[in-house]
């Protein structure tokens, strides 16, 4: 009995390697041309990728995002290829569960590292989108100053007290981000006080003139003063200017000649800068001068010594 079935079963085991021999037989060819197909794909996907990472160089800032989205690229295609290879032999089922299984794996991923996620993303895009450059002056989330470098993960601004600050690409993104070198020219404004004694408009004037004849002011034509508000003791201007920015004159050392410039003219002008004045109202209800006051407590101190 133990024979019989020994026999039997090795029956069983021969006719299914025999199948299992013929259709490996059968699929050699298309075994053949999947491992051609692949070898393909991967010479492709060289040579497309070295293509992509020279256009990418030349469009993008950053040189770490060019090489990342380029080799993205090629794995792209090479993952392209073998699934296209895998159908082709007839594993369908292996290419869909292959596809499920990366999903899955991609999502657990995406929440185990959200935070680098999210800043590697934000890198990405700002590198397609471009909304600042190395060089560039930028100010967000507190930070003003100018840009060194942009990483995948994050950005590295100099500040202008010699502070480097390292800001992660996700709140670039997030915030909302100036960027004061994409116009190339900033507005100064100046704050000046005249007295109630002198013509606003007169002083406008004179400020203009004078400011016009600074070698850094551009759009003279836009160069204005305005009439802010009446102060305790002047009425209150704003003096408007445009500079080239970032230019050879720094916005600090415009700022400071266009003040000098501004209080010299306005010297030779007549025209008075007050200083702050109080008046002192005495009395109960007030409308007292104090000599009045005085005098009256005099008299009456002289009044009552006379009584006694």
């Amino acid at each position: 009995m133990t024979l019989l079935a020994f026999e039997k079963y090795w029956h069983l085991i021969d006719e299914k390697l025999q199948i299992w021999l013929e259709t490996a037989i059968k699929h050699i060819p298309n075994l053949v041309v999947a491992i051609a197909f692949m070898l393909v794909f991967i010479l492709l996907a060289r040579i497309a990728g070295s293509i992509v990472k020279k256009l990418l160089r030349r469009t993008l800032d950053s040189r770490q995002i060019a090489d990342l989205l380029s080799a993205i690229f090629k794995v792209c295609v090479v993952v392209t290829g073998g699934f296209i290879c895998l159908d082709f032999i007839g594993l369908k089922g292996t290419v869909t569960s292959l596809l499920a299984g990366a999903g899955i794996i991609g999502l657990a991923i995406g929440f185990a590292f959200q935070d680098m996620t999210e800043n590697l993303i934000a890198g990405i895009v700002m590198g397609i989108r471009k909304p600042f450059q190395t060089g560039d002056i930028i100010k967000a989330d507190g930070v003003f100053g100018t840009v060194i470098t942009i990483n995948l993960r994050n950005t590295l601004v100099e500040t202008f007290f010699g502070q480097r600050e390292i800001i992660p690409n996700k709140i670039l993104f997030r915030n909302v981000l100036t960027n004061y070198s994409t116009q190339g020219k900033r507005r100064i404004q100046v704050p000046v006080a005249i007295s109630y004694a002198d013509d606003p408009e007169r002083a406008a004037g004179v400020i203009v003139k004078a400011i016009n004849t600074c070698d850094f002011v551009i759009n003279k034509q836009e160069t204005n003063v305005y009439a802010e508000s009446f102060g305790d003791s002047s009425i209150n201007l704003l003096v408007w200017l445009w500079i080239e920015y970032p230019g050879e004159t720094g916005f600090m050392a415009a700022r400071h000649q266009a003040i000098i410039t501004i209080k010299q003219a306005l010297e030779q002008a007549g025209i008075q800068i007050p200083f702050p004045i109080r008046t002192l109202d005495f009395g109960i209800k007030g409308g007292e001068k104090l000599a009045d006051i005085l005098e009256g407590r005099f008299d009456g101190s002289e009044a009552q010594k006379k009584s006694a």
